[in-house]
């Protein structure tokens, strides 16, 4: 199995996924610091199946192959300035049968961090972008824990808080 994040920000979803995977994870960012900060964060947590893409994906796209790829994730990011652009790119790499998770912040002005509440978008949005890219909707809405709430997976070390897993800006 094959994936892309699409912009991978600190690391915070692809390298837990590469580290589950036996297949390549697509590591996506247009800023360099990002890649960096996920590269350093791969080197640490033993994931050598990462490839990282300092590319302007909204412009130039993957650059990846048609049906290239199983999963794309598209976390926390549809608040760009072409969000059906974005989701047909990754409607492009996935191979028939691929998922595609969409996630994006809470549409909640109490919510600690992500994009201003002028420019996030509501989860009816995010679906409406993904049919008109293509996509049929499996799953509609999945609330996640409250991000107070403390975890830790089995041999994963000290608790984190489920910010830090979903979504956080910064590394765990």
């Amino acid at each position: 199995m094959d994936a892309a994040d699409l912009g991978c920000g600190y690391g915070t979803f692809a390298v837990p996924a590469a580290r589950i995977m036996r297949g390549t994870l697509h590591a996506f960012d247009i800023e360099g610091e990002m890649i960096e900060a996920t590269r350093a964060r791969a080197n640490a947590a033993g994931a050598d199946n990462v490839r990282f893409h300092h590319r302007d994906f909204m412009a130039q796209g993957t650059g990846l192959p048609d049906a290239s790829v199983d999963y794309v994730m598209v976390f926390n990011i549809l608040h760009a300035e072409h969000p059906v652009q974005l989701l047909r790119e990754a409607w492009r790499i996935l191979r028939p049968g691929g998922k595609a998770g969409i996630m994006h912040w809470r549409y909640d002005p109490t919510t600690p961090r992500g994009p201003s509440m002028e420019i996030r978008p509501r989860p009816e949005q995010c679906r409406e972008w993904a049919k008109a890219a293509g996509f049929s909707i499996a799953v509609s809405h999945i609330d996640l824990p409250d991000p107070g709430a403390v975890a830790r997976a089995p041999g994963d070390g000290p608790p984190r808080r489920h910010a830090a897993r979903f979504g956080a800006d910064g590394p765990a």
